[in-house]
């Protein structure tokens, strides 16, 4: 069926921008002593840089549907790459579009259709309705996963690649230019030198700077938004979804080589880390990404690339928020810049993501309002303790909307952004599933058990394990740099209960009653009492007399005595 959404009370578009796996401190607004993000900088000058922000779950695919449906995973499910999102999850979308907002997708978001459900229901992929099921709500522009490796059995993803047919057109000879150009450099001897081997890192793509995704998906941007600017009368939100920093860590140039070892920071591990340490953390430690980056050579080589990569799209930014300046649109467009997670990159001995050190799971994220409303923030740092959910809640409040709390688990950052001190969560929650990986299977757990949480107040940080296993706790204030795993003893007991009770009371959130708000359940009592049902009446006179005023009168016909 069609939409039938209310009259929009906002004129508001938001540009939802997110950057594949890049780290929080690695921009220069956040600190960074060699990177320089000038066009990041620009609009956290404009706006709110909220410095304590974690995603709901330290992998691609969860995170990424928390983002899109404003709910915990274990609320909506989808808890690994790959793992589907069921039908008839709200999403970002469906909350938009009541309040008159299209919604759109430019570039990746890692979904995976719930094909079974679909097929069940009857809903078709071609139809409007299933396509947008398909797509996790949104309607697309353009999707593009952008991980387009090709082994024996054939490629990674199945579905065709718009970036890889664009290279084509423009000339690269290949099957899958994306792996054998924009992926890949030349060695010494002219062969291919693949992005996927660390020690290729150093050298430029072999692409034309213009042709590589970041500034391609920059293009098809701007073409979305000419195409709105012409074509709709609504507002649209603009989710914009860049591959990189994400690895292949490989960029070309000049960005390969405008960082080098004097820019490479000492990795932030200690060997108390490796002294009995948590199981599931050891397990972490002992796999094949963590071995590559406790080598300092790959560290050496690979974070160089990633901070090219992060300058080529700081770059990029600056493309964008120049076209929104020259095209008369910078005024009616919140920008909100973040990631999916964050990059350990030899840290804590470890690669990739995954658990839930500061490095992993806590992420940039930036905020500007155009509007006079937040004057009063501009160019301010919120501390405050925020996830990944809360930035589904804000767009409904941005489309004039009232936030369905009934499903969204978020909160609005809206009065954060007014200036305002709003009442506000104790504590943040991730979730990491790692039942699909071989750590699960070393620690020889069923799948249903290889689950962590993490509860973290501000200062201390809990990791609980499922399947018997002990917990992880630190103190951020005596230990920012988390080292002292404070579990391995007895001596915080008391705060790693405070902990726990947060983890309690948690789980006894209402997550699943989705179908009628606060305000439906208030407005049904007394609903069936005013429809004449009346039970547990001992002589009628507890209930006013309106109410049982059918049931009182003259008998129109006696049948007793028949």
């Amino acid at each position: 069926m069609p939409d039938s959404p209310s009259q929009s009370t906002s004129n508001m578009n938001i540009l939802f921008v997110m950057y594949d796996q890049l780290r929080f401190d690695y921009l220069s607004c956040a600190g960074h002593p060699h990177l320089h993000t000038p066009n990041f900088d620009r609009v956290a000058a404009k706006g709110v840089r909220f410095s304590n922000t974690y995603v709901q779950s330290p992998i691609c695919g969860a995170s990424r549907m928390s983002f899109y449906t404003g709910r915990y995973t274990s609320s909506h499910g989808a808890q690994w790459n790959g793992y589907p999102l069921r039908v008839g999850e709200h999403t970002l979308g469906d909350h938009l579009r009541r309040e008159g907002m299209d919604c759109w997708l430019i570039g990746k978001t890692h979904m995976k259709a719930d094909a079974a459900g679909m097929a069940r229901l009857g809903l078709s992929a071609d139809s409007v309705i299933g396509a947008r099921q398909a797509e996790c709500g949104f309607d697309t522009w353009i999707r593009d996963d952008g991980l387009w490796g090709e082994g024996p059995d054939g490629f990674y993803d199945e579905k065709r690649s718009p970036y890889n047919e664009y290279l084509k057109a423009k000339g690269y000879p290949s099957d899958n230019p994306w792996a054998h150009f924009a992926n890949a450099g030349v060695d010494e001897k002219g062969d291919m030198a693949s992005g996927w081997i660390f020690a290729n890192a150093d050298k430029p793509a072999n692409i034309r700077e213009r042709d590589s995704e970041t500034p391609w998906l920059t293009q098809k941007t701007i073409e979305f938004i000419e195409h709105a600017k012409s074509e709709s009368q609504k507002p649209w939100c603009a989710h914009v979804s860049y591959i990189k920093p994400h690895w292949p860590y490989i960029v070309p140039a000049p960005y390969h080589n405008m960082y080098d070892h004097n820019h490479v920071p000492p990795a932030t591990r200690s060997e108390v880390e490796r002294e009995n340490p948590q199981p599931v953390y050891g397990a972490y430690m002992s796999n094949k990404i963590a071995q590559a980056f406790q080598r300092e050579e790959v560290r050496q080589k690979v974070i160089p690339a990633y901070m090219g990569l992060i300058k080529q799209c700081d770059d990029q930014l600056g493309v964008l928020l120049d076209y929104l300046d020259e095209s008369g649109q910078a005024n009616n467009t919140m920008i909100v810049l973040t990631s999916d997670h964050g990059d350990y990159l030899g840290d804590h001995w470890l690669g990739e993501k995954d658990l839930f050190h500061e490095q992993s799971v806590k992420i940039p994220l930036i905020v500007s309002d155009p509007r006079s409303d937040a004057n009063a923030s501009r160019g301010t740092v919120c501390d405050a303790l925020v996830e990944s959910i809360d930035l589904a809640a804000t767009f409904v409040e941005v489309a004039g909307g009232r936030v369905p709390d009934h499903i969204l688990e978020g909160r609005s950052l809206m009065p954060w952004l007014r200036g305002e001190t709003p009442a506000w969560r104790e504590y943040a929650i991730s979730e990491y599933d790692y039942s699909a990986t071989p750590q699960c299977v070393k620690l020889g757990l069923e799948p249903r058990d290889a689950r962590l949480f993490m509860v973290f107040d501000g200062r201390y940080k809990l990791m609980h394990a499922e399947g018997g296993l002990r917990p992880m706790f630190f103190d951020l204030q005596e230990d920012p740099e988390e080292f002292q795993d404070l579990a391995k003893g007895d001596t915080h007991a008391e705060e790693i209960d405070r902990l726990y009770g947060y983890l309690a009371h948690w789980g006894r959130r209402l997550a699943q009653r989705v179908t009628k708000s606060e305000d439906d359940i208030k407005a049904m009592r007394g609903h069936s009492l005013r429809r004449g049902i009346l039970p547990f009446l001992a002589d009628g006179s507890e209930v006013p007399e309106e109410l049982t005023q059918k049931y009182r009168g003259t008998v129109a016909k006696s049948y007793l005595e028949d």
